[in-house]
Protein backbone atom coordinates (compact mmCIF):
# COMPACT_ATOMS: atom_id res chain seq x y z
CA UNK A 1 0.00 0.00 0.00
CA UNK A 2 1.05 3.59 -0.64
CA UNK A 3 0.72 5.36 2.68
CA UNK A 4 1.43 8.98 1.77
CA UNK A 5 -0.52 11.78 0.11
CA UNK A 6 0.87 15.28 -0.47
CA UNK A 7 -1.97 17.11 -2.25
CA UNK A 8 -5.37 17.61 -0.65
CA UNK A 9 -7.68 20.47 0.25
CA UNK A 10 -9.82 21.41 3.22
CA UNK A 11 -12.53 23.90 4.13
CA UNK A 12 -9.87 26.61 4.15
CA UNK A 13 -10.29 26.77 0.38
CA UNK A 14 -12.58 24.62 -1.79
CA UNK A 15 -12.45 21.37 0.19
CA UNK A 16 -15.41 19.85 2.02
CA UNK A 17 -13.67 18.53 5.17
CA UNK A 18 -11.87 20.38 7.94
CA UNK A 19 -8.15 19.82 8.50
CA UNK A 20 -8.90 17.83 11.64
CA UNK A 21 -11.39 15.61 9.79
CA UNK A 22 -8.77 14.97 7.11
CA UNK A 23 -6.10 14.05 9.66
CA UNK A 24 -8.42 11.67 11.53
CA UNK A 25 -9.45 10.03 8.26
CA UNK A 26 -5.82 9.62 7.25
CA UNK A 27 -4.94 7.98 10.55
CA UNK A 28 -7.92 5.62 10.21
CA UNK A 29 -6.78 4.68 6.68
CA UNK A 30 -3.28 3.94 7.89
CA UNK A 31 -1.66 6.86 6.06
CA UNK A 32 1.79 7.53 7.48
CA UNK A 33 2.67 10.83 5.79
CA UNK A 34 0.16 13.55 4.98
CA UNK A 35 0.76 16.83 3.19
CA UNK A 36 -2.19 19.17 3.66
CA UNK A 37 -2.33 21.97 1.10
CA UNK A 38 -4.28 25.08 0.38
CA UNK A 39 -4.67 27.24 -2.68
CA UNK A 40 -2.58 30.37 -2.76
CA UNK A 41 -3.45 34.03 -2.55
CA UNK A 42 -4.15 35.69 -5.89
CA UNK A 43 -5.32 39.31 -6.22
CA UNK A 44 -8.40 38.34 -8.22
CA UNK A 45 -9.86 35.80 -5.71
CA UNK A 46 -11.42 33.24 -8.04
CA UNK A 47 -12.36 29.61 -7.36
CA UNK A 48 -11.14 28.95 -3.85
CA UNK A 49 -8.11 31.23 -3.70
CA UNK A 50 -7.45 32.73 -0.29
CA UNK A 51 -6.72 36.07 1.26
CA UNK A 52 -3.23 36.50 2.74
CA UNK A 53 -4.62 36.30 6.29
CA UNK A 54 -6.48 33.04 5.54
CA UNK A 55 -3.33 31.49 4.11
CA UNK A 56 -1.49 32.17 7.36
CA UNK A 57 -4.40 30.97 9.50
CA UNK A 58 -4.27 27.74 7.52
CA UNK A 59 -0.53 27.34 8.09
CA UNK A 60 -0.94 27.94 11.81
CA UNK A 61 -3.68 25.31 12.12
CA UNK A 62 -1.78 22.68 10.15
CA UNK A 63 1.31 23.24 12.27
CA UNK A 64 -0.81 22.83 15.41
CA UNK A 65 -2.17 19.53 14.07
CA UNK A 66 1.37 18.48 13.19
CA UNK A 67 2.37 18.83 16.84
CA UNK A 68 -0.84 17.33 18.22
CA UNK A 69 -0.64 14.11 16.17
CA UNK A 70 3.13 13.75 15.85
CA UNK A 71 3.07 10.29 17.46
CA UNK A 72 0.50 8.97 14.96
CA UNK A 73 1.24 10.59 11.61
CA UNK A 74 3.79 12.86 9.93
CA UNK A 75 2.02 16.02 8.75
CA UNK A 76 3.43 18.62 6.37
CA UNK A 77 2.02 22.01 5.50
CA UNK A 78 1.91 22.69 1.76
CA UNK A 79 0.89 25.49 -0.56
CA UNK A 80 -0.45 25.12 -4.08
CA UNK A 81 1.09 28.20 -5.64
CA UNK A 82 -0.38 29.28 -8.94
CA UNK A 83 1.51 31.10 -11.69
CA UNK A 84 -0.44 34.20 -10.66
CA UNK A 85 -0.05 33.53 -6.94
CA UNK A 86 1.30 36.16 -4.58
CA UNK A 87 1.86 34.14 -1.42
CA UNK A 88 4.71 34.39 1.08
CA UNK A 89 6.00 30.83 0.78
CA UNK A 90 8.20 30.92 3.87
CA UNK A 91 5.53 29.44 6.18
CA UNK A 92 5.21 26.23 4.19
CA UNK A 93 7.09 22.94 4.23
CA UNK A 94 6.77 22.42 0.49
CA UNK A 95 5.37 24.03 -2.65
CA UNK A 96 3.23 22.59 -5.43
CA UNK A 97 3.70 24.82 -8.46
CA UNK A 98 0.96 24.83 -11.07
CA UNK A 99 -1.26 26.80 -13.43
CA UNK A 100 -4.99 27.42 -13.11
CA UNK A 101 -5.47 30.52 -15.27
CA UNK A 102 -4.62 32.21 -18.52
CA UNK A 103 -4.94 35.96 -18.84
CA UNK A 104 -4.71 38.94 -21.15
CA UNK A 105 -3.51 41.05 -18.25
CA UNK A 106 -7.01 42.25 -17.39
CA UNK A 107 -9.31 39.23 -17.44
CA UNK A 108 -8.47 35.84 -15.92
CA UNK A 109 -9.79 32.63 -17.43
CA UNK A 110 -9.78 29.32 -15.57
CA UNK A 111 -8.28 26.38 -17.43
CA UNK A 112 -10.09 23.78 -15.32
CA UNK A 113 -13.55 25.10 -14.50
CA UNK A 114 -15.38 24.30 -17.71
CA UNK A 115 -15.30 24.61 -21.47
CA UNK A 116 -16.93 28.04 -21.49
CA UNK A 117 -13.96 29.72 -19.79
CA UNK A 118 -11.45 27.99 -22.04
CA UNK A 119 -13.33 28.70 -25.27
CA UNK A 120 -13.79 32.35 -24.34
CA UNK A 121 -10.11 32.63 -23.47
CA UNK A 122 -9.03 31.05 -26.75
CA UNK A 123 -11.19 33.46 -28.74
CA UNK A 124 -10.53 36.69 -26.81
CA UNK A 125 -6.88 36.25 -25.83
CA UNK A 126 -5.40 33.95 -28.46
CA UNK A 127 -7.38 34.86 -31.58
CA UNK A 128 -9.08 31.48 -31.80
CA UNK A 129 -5.80 29.53 -31.78
CA UNK A 130 -6.22 26.87 -29.08
CA UNK A 131 -2.64 25.67 -29.53
CA UNK A 132 -1.27 29.13 -28.83
CA UNK A 133 -3.21 29.02 -25.56
CA UNK A 134 -1.75 25.59 -24.78
CA UNK A 135 1.77 26.82 -25.50
CA UNK A 136 1.22 29.73 -23.13
CA UNK A 137 -0.14 27.40 -20.48
CA UNK A 138 2.99 25.24 -20.51
CA UNK A 139 5.27 28.30 -20.62
CA UNK A 140 3.58 29.43 -17.42
CA UNK A 141 4.07 25.99 -15.90
CA UNK A 142 7.82 26.29 -16.41
CA UNK A 143 7.81 29.85 -15.09
CA UNK A 144 5.96 29.05 -11.84
CA UNK A 145 8.33 26.17 -11.08
CA UNK A 146 11.32 28.46 -11.58
CA UNK A 147 9.82 31.33 -9.57
CA UNK A 148 8.85 29.20 -6.59
CA UNK A 149 11.57 26.54 -6.80
CA UNK A 150 8.63 24.15 -6.41
CA UNK A 151 9.03 20.71 -4.91
CA UNK A 152 6.15 19.22 -6.90
CA UNK A 153 4.71 20.01 -10.34
CA UNK A 154 0.95 20.06 -9.90
CA UNK A 155 -1.56 18.46 -12.32
CA UNK A 156 0.74 19.09 -15.27
CA UNK A 157 -1.92 18.69 -18.00
CA UNK A 158 -5.02 19.81 -16.08
CA UNK A 159 -5.93 21.88 -19.12
CA UNK A 160 -7.23 18.58 -20.57
CA UNK A 161 -9.84 18.35 -17.80
CA UNK A 162 -12.68 19.54 -20.03
CA UNK A 163 -11.26 18.19 -23.27
CA UNK A 164 -12.73 14.71 -23.15
CA UNK A 165 -13.11 13.35 -26.66
CA UNK A 166 -11.01 16.20 -28.06
CA UNK A 167 -13.77 18.73 -27.43
CA UNK A 168 -11.43 21.73 -27.66
CA UNK A 169 -8.13 20.49 -29.08
CA UNK A 170 -6.41 17.37 -30.37
CA UNK A 171 -4.07 15.95 -27.72
CA UNK A 172 -2.08 14.23 -30.46
CA UNK A 173 -1.43 17.45 -32.37
CA UNK A 174 2.32 18.09 -32.82
CA UNK A 175 2.04 21.61 -31.37
CA UNK A 176 0.47 20.30 -28.17
CA UNK A 177 2.97 17.45 -27.85
CA UNK A 178 5.87 19.80 -28.48
CA UNK A 179 4.55 22.26 -25.86
CA UNK A 180 4.38 19.71 -23.06
CA UNK A 181 7.65 18.03 -24.00
CA UNK A 182 9.45 21.37 -23.99
CA UNK A 183 7.95 22.14 -20.56
CA UNK A 184 9.08 18.80 -19.12
CA UNK A 185 12.57 19.32 -20.52
CA UNK A 186 12.85 22.87 -19.15
CA UNK A 187 11.56 21.92 -15.71
CA UNK A 188 13.94 18.98 -15.37
CA UNK A 189 16.82 21.08 -16.64
CA UNK A 190 16.06 23.61 -13.91
CA UNK A 191 15.41 21.10 -11.12
CA UNK A 192 16.21 17.46 -11.93
CA UNK A 193 15.00 16.13 -8.57
CA UNK A 194 11.53 17.69 -8.72
CA UNK A 195 8.46 15.45 -8.50
CA UNK A 196 5.67 15.47 -11.07
CA UNK A 197 2.48 14.45 -9.33
CA UNK A 198 0.23 11.75 -10.76
CA UNK A 199 -3.00 13.32 -9.61
CA UNK A 200 -6.19 11.24 -9.25
CA UNK A 201 -8.42 14.16 -8.27
CA UNK A 202 -10.09 14.44 -11.66
CA UNK A 203 -11.15 10.80 -11.35
CA UNK A 204 -12.56 11.03 -7.82
CA UNK A 205 -14.60 14.11 -8.79
CA UNK A 206 -15.93 12.56 -11.99
CA UNK A 207 -14.17 14.68 -14.63
CA UNK A 208 -11.65 12.18 -15.96
CA UNK A 209 -11.05 8.44 -16.12
CA UNK A 210 -7.25 8.79 -16.02
CA UNK A 211 -4.93 10.84 -13.81
CA UNK A 212 -3.06 14.02 -14.62
CA UNK A 213 -0.71 13.69 -16.42
CA UNK A 214 -1.60 11.17 -19.10
CA UNK A 215 0.36 7.94 -19.28
CA UNK A 216 2.14 9.22 -22.41
CA UNK A 217 3.38 12.30 -20.57
CA UNK A 218 4.29 10.32 -17.45
CA UNK A 219 6.33 7.88 -19.52
CA UNK A 220 8.16 10.79 -21.16
CA UNK A 221 8.91 12.31 -17.75
CA UNK A 222 10.39 9.01 -16.58
CA UNK A 223 12.38 8.63 -19.80
CA UNK A 224 14.02 11.97 -19.02
CA UNK A 225 14.92 10.90 -15.49
CA UNK A 226 11.99 12.65 -13.82
CA UNK A 227 10.23 11.37 -10.70
CA UNK A 228 6.53 10.67 -10.20
CA UNK A 229 4.52 11.02 -7.00
CA UNK A 230 0.94 9.82 -6.54
CA UNK A 231 -1.39 12.46 -5.07
CA UNK A 232 -5.15 12.54 -4.66
CA UNK A 233 -5.88 16.29 -4.88
CA UNK A 234 -8.63 15.21 -2.49
CA UNK A 235 -11.38 17.69 -1.59
CA UNK A 236 -13.05 15.34 0.91
CA UNK A 237 -11.70 13.19 3.71
CA UNK A 238 -13.06 10.03 2.08
CA UNK A 239 -10.99 10.41 -1.10
CA UNK A 240 -7.51 10.46 0.40
CA UNK A 241 -5.09 8.24 -1.56
CA UNK A 242 -7.83 7.73 -4.15
CA UNK A 243 -7.14 4.66 -6.36
CA UNK A 244 -3.42 4.85 -5.58
CA UNK A 245 -2.82 1.11 -5.86
CA UNK A 246 -4.47 0.95 -9.27
CA UNK A 247 -2.51 3.83 -10.77
CA UNK A 248 0.77 2.93 -9.09
CA UNK A 249 0.61 -0.31 -11.03
CA UNK A 250 -0.59 1.31 -14.28
CA UNK A 251 2.07 4.05 -14.21
CA UNK A 252 4.76 1.78 -12.73
CA UNK A 253 5.45 4.14 -9.84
Amino acid sequence: MILRDFHLHTTYCDGKSTPLEVVLSAIEKGVKTLGITTHCYTPFHIYGNLSPSSVYEFANEINALKARFKDKIDIYCGIEEDYFGQTDLSKFDYVIGDVHYLSNGVDYYSVDHGQIDIRECVEKVFGGDAYKALEKYFEQMVAVVKRTNADIVGHFDVITKNNNGGAIFNEGDPRYVSAWKNAVDEILKFKPNIYFEVNTGGISRGYKNIPYPSKEIADYIKSKGGKLLLTSDSHHKDTLCYEFEKWAKEYEI
